[in-house]
């Protein structure tokens, strides 16, 4: 099943994912990447940081994005072209995270389209905001 084509997405369309993060998320982060800054794997180092505690890795909160993106808007076969993001908040194992996205863009004759990408914690504070810019897959017909 293919995602949208950049004709069948309108600005203002929105999709959504919510996780709560793990443990295991982080520790599986952490081996994927190779990132085990001590911010995220070690509680007492963490205890003295500015955060007081453990804290995921920005890139997680990207993963949620991603996942709206190829799974929902525009979905399966679509290709990430860019993605800037600030991350405004830390986000805390046992957070529950909605990451969503926006279209407020888009050009049909270059195939791309534009979306506010943001993710919020569970009491709707915001924790990463930014945009990306997709290729939409192509149907063949």
């Amino acid at each position: 099943m293919l995602g949208k084509s950049v004709q069948e997405i309108n600005i203002g369309d929105t999709a959504s994912f919510t996780k709560t993060v793990t443990e295991y998320d982080v520790y599986s982060i952490a081996g994927v990447t190779g990132d085990f800054n001590p911010a995220h794997i070690d509680a007492e180092f963490a205890s003295e940081t500015s955060f007081g505690k453990r804290i995921a890795h920005g890139i997680l909160s990207i993963g949620f994005i991603s996942t709206v993106l190829g799974t929902q808007l525009p979905g399966p076969g679509s290709i990430y072209v860019h993605q800037s993001c600030d991350f405004k908040r830390p986000i805390f194992i046992g957070d529950t995270i909605t990451s969503t996205v926006e279209v407020t863009k888009k050009d049909e004759e270059r195939n791309r389209v534009w979306l506010h990408t943001y993710c919020k914690n569970q009491k709707q504070e915001l924790v990463v905001d930014g945009e990306a810019i997709m290729m939409p897959t192509r149907k063949k017909g």
